[in-house]
């Protein structure tokens, strides 16, 4: 009922904008996430990857763990807290190459993602995820899901890997050893650039259209 009365209905992903079509037979308009590009910055590139998604089960941390639990020589850095850390901290005990951080602050994590290698952001059915836009604007690479909101801002082999199929982590595996440090590096200019189409001002101008 509240629907039919709305002027315009305003959505953040072309994914969700599906599902509203969908469930109401509403054709929402797309207006997506604004981010403060400039405050996300590269600062250099240590030896380890990270990630940075909430730990619950939807986000899918738990794929993430698993894949370098089989990659000894590699390092991840899981900067977040949620329901699952302390399961997840218990799954990687003895891993040396597995760091849970927990809630951070955020010059702790401006200077955690400014000098990773590259970002992983694999949850389920994610609306839009400002995660990826943040890391592209960092100049990192993103290694994602291969469905939902991250297709939308996630350039496949340009500013990341799309990682999915029954066997995650094994693809989230291979997806880490393609993305090495040097073809990172190689993807930073694409990846700031194309952050900058979900910056700030990007949303003011769209969303300023649909105000009378």
């Amino acid at each position: 009922q509240a629907v039919k009365q709305m002027d315009v209905v305003l959505t953040n992903s072309q994914y969700v904008k599906k599902r509203i079509k969908e469930a109401l037979g509403v054709d929402a308009h797309v207006v997506y996430p604004p981010c403060d590009t400039g405050h996300f910055k590269w600062q250099g590139q240590g030896d380890f990857y990270l990630s940075l998604a909430r730990l619950d089960g939807l986000k899918r941390v738990d794929a993430i763990v698993e894949a370098f639990m089989q990659m000894p020589d590699q390092k991840v850095v899981v900067a977040s807290g949620g329901a699952e850390f302390e399961g997840l901290k218990q799954k990687a005990k003895g891993h040396d190459n597995i760091t849970f951080t927990g809630w951070l602050s955020e010059t702790e994590l401006l200077h955690l993602l400014g000098n990773c290698i590259a970002t992983l952001y694999v949850p389920e059915d994610e609306d839009f995820g400002m995660t990826p836009v943040e890391s592209m604007a960092a100049g990192k690479p993103v290694i994602c899901s291969d469905h939902g909101g991250p297709l939308e801002s996630v350039v496949d082999s340009e500013t990341g890997m799309y990682v999915g199929g029954n066997d995650l982590p094994e693809a989230i595996i291979d997806a880490v050893s393609a993305l090495t440090p040097e073809k990172a590096l190689s993807m930073r200019a694409a990846c700031e650039q194309r952050a900058l189409a979900f910056d700030t001002q990007v949303f003011i101008k769209k969303i300023s259209s649909f105000l009378v």
